[in-house]
């Protein structure tokens, strides 16, 4: 059956199912803290948003791990509706015809829950650099923080929703996946400082070299994640099925060309050939040595984070993710990818994101600072 790629028919009603999904926070929010002063409810909000953008990226994974990203080969709705409810004989015709492929009805309903999630998540964003706007041009007694990350915040997340179109429409093609979950990342960091921002913290001096340190972990940890993206979109990660040998060998058989060939189709080289076993063995070995420098440089940077009393919250986050991260990559490999060691490790990427700019936001290299801006 042919469907249009883009159908915007269904877009009010998708809006409508964000809105009604994003009042439960804003209802939560609004009653929580409604003694409380304007700058501490948009503190309230901006830790709720973080928190469900987090969860989103999760869900993300999981969505891609089910194979679920075409559940739904249409955009933003399912076969023109708003859910799967109303495109369940699209979905039967489908699943018919092709039982194991990447639509049913299941699969369906993963990929329209993960887009309202997005819609909702989009609606708290736009919710929280209205109310920033408004705010600052409010009189007031005391400094507020400007709304320019709030607006940045919301713009990249309208990016977002981009990516998320093409990575339907252009058939989960690797390098448009892989920079829509690299996409989630920055969206975590930008939220992490509008909330660290709005909490008005004091920052913690530290040597400048300690600072210079965490934006070296920081690149290296967006270096790894974007290097683990590609093997997950790849779908790489059973290539090497032991540790600490690959196939038997410390150096197996592997074409770096072809598996870093980065504009293709899923599956396919540039040629349109199928992507050899080699390509798919040498994604799979680059990310497992890159993994070996980031544990070094993250562990180096906790040991010395460790030494600041002020930083030890950050410094047991550090470590705990470390380690998760270590223990979900192994099992990954080892238990031949199993769904929830392999959402976690997704999920992990992105909590260290979070630990490593709350590391960056709350600290100084000059001297103690009443606020973080």
């Amino acid at each position: 059956m042919h469907t249009s790629l883009y159908d915007l028919s269904p877009l009010l009603r998708m809006l409508l199912m964000g809105l009604l999904l994003a009042a439960g926070p804003l209802l939560w929010v609004g009653l929580r803290k409604r003694r409380s002063a304007p700058l501490g409810c948009l503190h309230a909000l901006a830790v709720v948003t973080l928190f469900l953008t987090f969860d989103l990226v999760l869900f993300g994974a999981f969505t891609r791990l089910t194979d679920s990203g075409l559940g739904c080969p249409d955009w933003p709705g399912c076969y023109g509706n708003a859910t799967p409810l109303g495109a369940s004989q699209a979905i039967a015709v489908a699943q018919t015809a092709l039982p194991t492929g990447p639509v049913t009805a299941a699969k369906a309903w993963v990929e329209m829950v993960h887009r309202y999630l997005a819609t909702a998540v989009g609606v708290l964003i736009t919710v929280l650099a209205v109310a920033a706007w408004l705010r600052a041009r409010a009189p007031r007694r005391t400094p507020v923080p400007k709304p320019w990350l709030a607006t940045a915040s919301w713009v990249w997340v309208c990016i977002q929703g981009a990516f998320g179109a093409l990575t339907v429409t252009m058939k989960l093609f690797p390098a448009i996946v892989t920079l829509h979950l690299l996409g989630g990342y920055l969206l975590l960091a930008l939220l992490t400082v509008q909330t660290l921002q709005l909490g008005r913290g004091e920052r913690t001096p530290v040597p400048a070299s300690l600072r210079f340190g965490m934006l070296g972990a920081l690149a290296m940890l967006v270096l790894q994640s974007a290097s683990g993206a590609w093997v997950s979109t790849n779908y790489a990660v059973l290539a090497c099925n032991e540790f600490p040998h690959c196939q038997g060998s410390w150096w197996p058989a592997m074409d770096f060309g072809g598996g870093f060939e980065f504009w293709r189709p899923l599956g396919l080289g540039g040629n349109g050939a199928p992507i050899s076993f080699q390509a798919l063995t040498a994604i799979h070995y680059s990310h497992r040595l890159l993994a070996f420098a980031t544990v070094l440089v993250l562990g180096g940077l906790a040991w010395h984070v460790k030494s600041h009393d002020a930083l030890r919250k950050p410094f047991l986050a550090l470590s705990a993710l470390l380690a998760l991260q270590v223990l979900t990559g192994l099992s990954n490999v080892l238990l031949d990818w199993p769904l929830l060691a392999a959402v976690l490790h997704t999920g992990g990427a992105g909590a260290l994101v979070v630990v490593l700019v709350w590391l960056l936001v709350s600290t100084s290299g000059k001297r103690p600072a009443t606020e973080i801006f």
